[in-house]
């Protein structure tokens, strides 16, 4: 039996060897489809890493409420008032079912017009945020040194920073310590008692290395806010949907702040689970596309090879019409057909394989673990080799048609062909 085998393979080279260039055009359509669509499958990830990279430092199930102009008459007031949060309004939201934590937040400055920041000689303008403790539940970030605002820092109205990465650079060139130091900001000493980095990439980081995090306590008595609160930001509890807290939140802050219940322009909102969501659909889109179009450009390939078997068969009818004459068997013909056709399939897609992993792992090393906006390209092998698999079985569906051509020919009229 393995003696057949040889022999069978053998064959099967042997009319690959002999006519290189047809064998070599015939294979070029599965190698070129098998390559593309293992780059569209590395290069799909990677851009699937790099956005959701952008939303691995936030809590996806958040969502971000803030006050907006009313835009609707209720309880005797005209429309035009802005709708401003208090501290009161957190015992409010933490009553709702669904509701894990709500976090209040103010602001001063912005990631492109920053608030005025001193220390020594060294200047620079950073967006200042005011927190409570339990933010660290909504934004993740690495801490570097120290630690973030604790609640001693919130209940005595601590003057405390905790810098992101791009602020220590500007403010402590040298490399010095940042940790115990003082910096100034609007005329007011905080004590450095942390420093931190993003976990996220792009812009994302950009605004948080860029940004001063002190307790929400502070900031409001120190730049005379009193008990505003900028937005809050609102965490739901395990199962429960981001969509349905939102909407809770919205109707008992509008009945709280006496706002028209069918106002929909007075409580602006982001609900980042919604975005996570859309962003995973639209990603598990591309994923279905990169497959069609890569199955469509394979399926191309096993027709070509389908066609050009179809030629062999039509060059080799003397051989095969002596084959039968001498004796073989129906089987035999079939065999030698299909096993060609496999060989072709397999082979081109196997070589196909390996250039696209190559390629993909050689393009990851360029693109590196730290790009701002794409995550390293990586390619499911498993997935990979099971398209291989499957393009050895199209290759024998592939060699089907010439086969039964094959079978077709008459003995006694084949060996009259020239």
């Amino acid at each position: 039996m393995l003696g057949g085998v040889r022999e069978l393979t053998a064959e099967v080279a042997q009319v690959a060897v002999r006519n290189p260039v047809r064998t070599t055009l015939t294979m070029l359509g599965v190698f070129w489809g098998t390559f593309m669509l293992v780059m569209m499958l590395g290069f799909g990830a990677s851009l699937e890493h790099g956005v959701m990279r952008t939303m691995g430092g936030y809590a996806t199930n958040a969502v971000h409420m803030w006050g907006r102009v009313t835009s609707l008459p209720a309880g005797g007031r005209q429309p035009g008032w802005r709708v401003k949060f208090r501290n009161g309004d957190r015992s409010l939201l933490e009553t709702l079912p669904g509701v894990a934590l709500a976090t209040p937040r103010l602001q001063l400055g912005g990631y492109r017009d920053g608030t005025p920041v001193v220390r020594g000689r060294h200047t620079g303008a950073f967006q200042l945020m005011g927190d409570t403790p339990d933010f660290d539940q909504i934004q993740n970030v690495v801490f570097t040194r120290g630690r973030f605002v604790n609640a001693l820092d919130q209940a005595e109205r601590r003057k405390v920073a905790i810098l992101g990465r791009e602020v220590v650079r500007t403010l402590f060139p040298e490399g010095d310590d940042p940790l115990g130091q003082w910096i100034i900001i609007r005329g007011v000493a905080f004590q450095v008692v942390g420093t931190f980095r993003a976990q996220v990439g792009g812009d994302a980081a950009d605004r948080q290395e860029s940004s001063i995090h002190v307790p929400l306590s502070t900031f409001q008595q120190v730049f005379h806010e009193g008990d505003r609160v900028g937005w809050y930001s609102i965490l739901a509890e395990p199962g429960v949907s981001g969509s349905e807290v939102e909407a809770q939140a919205k109707k008992a802050l509008l009945r709280r702040h006496g706002v028209n219940p069918e106002d929909n322009r007075a409580i602006g909102s982001y609900n980042a689970e919604k975005e996570y969501t859309r962003l995973r659909n639209l990603f598990l889109g591309i994923r279905w596309m990169v497959w069609v179009v890569g199955a469509a450009t394979l399926a191309s390939g096993v027709v070509g090879v389908s066609n050009i078997l179809l030629i062999v068969v039509k060059e080799r009818t003397a051989e095969i019409g002596l084959r039968r004459a001498l004796g073989a068997t129906p089987w035999s013909i079939v065999r030698l057909v299909l096993t060609e056709a496999v060989a072709l399939t397999t082979v081109a897609g196997y070589a196909g394989l390996v250039a696209g992993i190559g390629l993909v792992e050689l393009l990851a090393l360029q693109i590196g673990p730290n790009h701002p906006s794409m995550g390293m390209p990586s390619v499911d092998v498993g997935a990979a080799v099971g398209a291989v698999m499957l393009l050895a079985v199209a290759g024998a569906g592939a060699g089907l048609l010439p086969a039964q051509r094959a079978l077709a020919v008459n003995p006694v009229t084949a060996l009259r062909t020239e």
